[in-house]
């Protein structure tokens, strides 16, 4: 005869205290997974910015992105507007936008583009925070605009753009005539961070500056007077460069501690007023001039066309601005104000503001 034993079920308090259990297990892998995602968007928020649209994207996609970064100021956000239109414009490429604004902008950014021709664009919005610059800038500059935290935002690339091997940077009054994908295929050579236009490279450019009382030499930026300007061995007659448009390679500023030195030579500057202030003032150029000094490559001259704004009575031929790739209106006379020049090629690509705050000045 065979004798089954029948398993005695198990009592209810039983049951109950191991569904307790599950329950506290659960309970712990949730908030280990919510402390998880904490802590990393804690991560991407820290520094001088972060990005308003958190968008992963598959690295395959990435290799054929070309990154070109811009400013939005408050009171400038048309200039940056037609030059994104003005880069969308005359390219085929896959380019991604970082437009760059302050936490008040952000919203006005964002609507802009979404409520105008321009919502077909690729585009991320970072938050750049100022604090980063705290004791950094002098307040006595001869152009108090040069001033305004976004001019430095080009010192902290490798820190506001994560995913790129190569970006471009642009001032935000530029026009771009050409295709941006020739000027991201600009070489940069072994060793060098980044790549600009020298301020010598143009004859027509240099008539434009003689013609206004430019300098384009080290010396209109930097105080030779002072023992530690002095001390770096750069000739005042050195050709300077325009860090308006920059095509820069974020491993090799990385490692070479780009941003570091920047920020070294900027609070050099806070104690020994460095720069001269007849053009240099302390901003952004003067510690750019130092930093990149003999270790910067070059970008074609038509690509960097310059000091459009800097007199309302200076003028470019029409042929000469016809070749050219990339317009600057560099210095006071923006061509969305009166008085200023060639301001029919830059209103080409403006692009209305839907809120109706940025206006153009007609009394031309």
């Amino acid at each position: 005869m065979v004798i089954v034993k029948m398993c005695q079920p198990l009592p209810t308090w039983t049951y109950m205290a191991l569904l307790r259990k599950i329950n506290q297990v659960l309970l712990l892998l949730l908030i280990l997974t919510l402390c998880g995602i904490l802590y990393k968007k804690g991560r991407k928020g820290a520094g001088p910015g972060h990005q308003a649209d958190e968008v992963s994207e598959p690295p395959e996609d990435l290799e054929d992105e070309i990154p070109v970064v811009i400013c939005a100021a408050a009171g400038r956000l048309g200039a940056t507007m037609a030059a994104i239109n003005s880069i969308y414009s005359n390219t085929d490429a896959n380019i991604m936008f970082y437009v760059v604004g302050l936490r008040n902008t952000l919203s006005r950014i964002r609507k802009w583009i979404e409520h105008s021709k321009l919502r077909e664009i690729n585009f991320k919005i970072v938050e750049f925070n100022p604090t980063v610059l705290e004791g950094k800038i002098r307040p006595d500059s001869s152009r108090p605009e040069l001033l305004q935290p976004l001019n430095f935002v080009r010192f902290y690339l490798p820190l506001l753009i994560h995913q790129h091997e190569k970006v471009i940077y642009l001032d935000d009054d530029v026009i771009v005539q050409g295709d941006i994908q020739e000027l991201y295929d600009t070489t940069l050579a072994l060793g060098h961070a980044a790549a600009f236009s020298d301020d010598c490279d143009l004859p027509a450019a240099q008539d434009v500056s003689r013609l206004v009382g430019l300098q384009n030499t080290y010396m209109g930026y930097l105080d030779y007077r002072k023992k530690t300007i002095k001390d770096l061995g750069i000739s005042p007659s050195t050709c300077s460069f325009s860090p308006g448009v920059m095509v820069a390679n974020m491993t090799e500023w990385k490692q070479q501690r780009i941003t570091r030195q920047l920020e070294k030579w900027m609070q050099r500057n806070m104690e020994e007023n460095l720069y001269s202030s007849s053009l240099g003032g302390g901003v952004a150029t003067s510690p750019m001039l130092i930093v990149f000094h003999g270790r910067h490559s070059t970008i074609s001259p038509l690509w960097h066309i310059r000091h459009l704004g800097w007199s309302p009575d200076a003028r470019y031929s029409e042929h000469f601005l016809q070749e050219a790739k990339l317009l600057h209106w560099d210095g006071r006379h923006k061509p969305w104000r009166f008085p200023s020049v060639h301001a029919d090629l830059w209103e080409s690509w403006f692009v209305p503001d839907p809120a109706g705050i940025f206006r153009l000045s007609h009394n031309r």
